[in-house]
Order: C-alpha cells, then structure tokens, then sequence
C-alpha cells in the first residue's frame, strides 16, 4: 500500500480520537493512585466491550492471534504508563512516548504492513514526531535539585520503553484489524480481555490491602467509566482508521493528542505553558499539513 491523500473525514475523526486519548491521560495523571486507576479504567472496558461483542459479533478466526498478541503488549504498556506518571507530569511524560512511537512505526510499514511511505509522508512523520517530542523536552527546567532530576530521568526512562510498547501494539493492531476486515468486532474482542491481565497483576500487588481497593474502586468508578469510554472510542477511531489509511500515517496523526495534553495540563493540572511549547505546537500542526499533503 503507497500513501495517499487522507481523506478530510478520516483526518477529522483520528483528530477527535485524540482528543479522547489525551483525556483519559490527563484523568490518570490528576489521580492519586495511578496505576489502580489506570487498572479500574481498562478493566470496566470489559464490561462495555459485552454487549459490544454481543452487537457486532466476534473477529473472524485469523484475527484472534493478533487480539492475544496485542493483549500481552498492553501489559507492558500499562505498566509502564503508570510508572511514566508516577515519577513525571503529564506534559513530559505524554509527548515523549507518544511523539517517539510513529518513528518506530512508520520504520516498520515497509517490511510488517507492506507500505511504502512517500518522501513527504516521511518528512510529515518526522516533523510531528519532533515536535511532540519538543513538546515534552521543553519542561526541561532551569534548575532541579538531584531527587528532582532522579525523578525526571526515571520519568523519560519510563516514557521511552513505552514508546516502544505503543509502536509493537500500534503494528500488532493495524496487522490484525485487517485480517479482522472491520473494525467493530476486532476492537470488541481486544477490549473484552485486554484490561483485565493487568488489572489482576495490580489487584495481586494490593492483596494484603484489599478493602482499601475496594473503597476506592467504589469512589472513582463514575470518573474511571467516563475514561473508560474515551479509551475505547480513541483507540475504536484509530483502527478504523488504519483500514483506511497507512497504520504509519494513522499513527503520526493520532500523536496530535500532545496538543489536547497539553491544553489540559495547562488549565486543569496547572502544568506552565510557554513560548517554547508554542513553537514546538507551531511544528506539529505543520506535520500534520504535510502528511495531508503527503
């Protein structure tokens, strides 16, 4: 498959997806225990995945590998997004991972997906892989003392190793919501088992406290369902959109949730936004004209 246009919906609705994505983000990080919530968030997904299942009907068989093998991925994933966000804020954490991915994917198109990107598709996935990273990188501060700058590199250690897990689950994804052939009974069946491995790896963590993970379950489920909903439409709209468009393509544009991290971060979580994250957004929304061009 050779990049073509995007189609102006196509472009809108990953845009959307964004903005979801960046929101349950921004939930996890405003959050006082992170990774119960990011454990309560993806494991209500299987309960609005039922009676997606039951509405769309399963995946044809060939699709079941890739669902086990994106679900082992998330693992990974999850993991490491709870511990990005227990040692650096929203606005380091999330450009970094996030803008590190589509790099990583677009250098896989060729020999896993079989597509070739254009030379200006490339300089549009390279130009808004910078910026998001700038985003990030442009927190740097002045001066931090040495727990502080422990806990950044503890942060970007985390958020890079997620970059990897984002890029392998981006890819496993894309193969499988292909062979699925549609969307809807491909992202059913993912979210019907996906949260739930990690979700008993926490609840083994917290044994020794279980009523305590209880009451809190019962406090933040009403937040943690919204989450819930916003996950799985983010992630619902980026698959859809990769049986329309280039996995690598999708995948750059969907990192346009920087933008809506950052907004969110800045009014909600009280995260500084200055000149610098203003250039580097200035770079991003160029990417994503080249890649409408591309």
């Amino acid at each position: 498959m050779a990049t073509a246009d995007i189609p102006v919906p196509v472009l809108l609705a990953v845009l959307a997806g964004a903005a979801l994505h960046a929101s349950w983000n921004a939930l996890i990080k405003s959050s006082h225990d992170k990774s119960l919530d990011t454990a309560l968030i993806h494991g209500l997904a299987t309960l609005v995945a039922v009676p997606m299942l039951l509405w769309f009907g399963p995946p044809v068989p060939a699709a079941w590998p890739w669902v086990a093998g994106s679900m082992l991925i998330h693992i990974g994933y999850y993991v490491a997004l709870a511990g990005a966000y227990r040692h650096g804020d929203l606005g380091l954490t999330y450009p970094v991972m996030r803008g590190s991915a589509p790099l990583l994917v677009a250098l896989a198109s060729a020999s896993l997906l079989g597509e070739t990107l254009s030379p200006l598709a490339w300089l549009g996935v390279a130009t808004l892989s910078v910026g998001v990273l700038a985003l990030g990188l442009s927190r740097q501060p002045r001066r931090v003392d040495a727990s502080a700058s422990d806990q950044r590199r503890r942060a970007l250690l985390f958020a890079l190793l997620n970059a990897g897990f984002i890029a392998a689950y981006t890819v496993v994804d894309g193969l499988g919501v292909r062979a699925a052939g549609q969307a809807g009974p491909y992202v059913a069946a993912l979210f019907l088992f996906d949260g739930l491995p990690y979700l008993l790896l926490v609840l083994w963590q917290r044994r020794a406290d279980l009523p305590a993970v209880r009451a809190y379950a019962a406090s933040r489920w009403p937040l943690a369902s919204l989450g819930t909903l916003a996950s799985i439409g983010s992630y619902g709209i980026a698959l859809w959109a990769m049986t329309r468009a280039p996995v690598a393509t999708v995948a750059a544009l969907r990192e346009t949730s920087v933008l809506f991290a950052a907004l969110l971060g800045t009014l909600l979580l009280r995260e500084p936004f200055g000149w610098q994250r203003g250039m580097a957004t200035a770079v991003i929304v160029g990417g994503v004209i080249t890649l409408r061009l591309g």
